[in-house]
């Protein structure tokens, strides 16, 4: 039988919370966990992650990118052809964040018809309140 390790202690003041919030602000949004998934599989280009996540406009694309860069979690590096090449990919640290990704995607995937069907049950109920009001 094995053992299972205690689970990590947080406290819950202001100063963590925060801290966890202003993390999960950048690595927590749809468009940082779709491009993490993305570059799983390695290198790639500009045109190819945008043509791999469908819906994402250019403007974001760059935005999303460039944060990810600065928190360290992915690695941008240009080639000095004409016109350049830009390629990115994930880092060591990056990576990390494949796991916790993949078990929230399990989640949701494995939740969808639950949470649709409690969806559809409140937005009657609330269209009856306003239709009583």
């Amino acid at each position: 039988m094995s053992v299972r390790p205690p689970e990590p202690s947080f406290t819950h003041d202001s100063k963590t919370c925060q801290a966890v919030r202003a993390i999960l602000n950048i690595v927590g949004d749809k468009w940082s966990i779709l491009i993490v998934v993305t570059l799983e599989g390695g290198t790639k280009r500009f045109s190819e992650i945008q043509h791999g996540i469908k819906g994402i406009s250019q403007r974001m694309l760059t935005r999303t990118l460039r944060e990810l860069e600065r928190v360290g979690l992915i690695d941008r590096r240009v080639e000095p052809t004409v016109p350049p090449s830009v390629y990115y990919s994930l880092t060591s640290q990056g990576r990390t964040l494949l796991d916790p990704v993949k078990v929230l995607a399990k989640w949701a995937l494995d939740n969808t018809a639950y949470i649709e069907t409690s969806k559809s049950k409140f937005d009657k109920k609330s269209a009856a309140r306003t239709a009583a009001s």
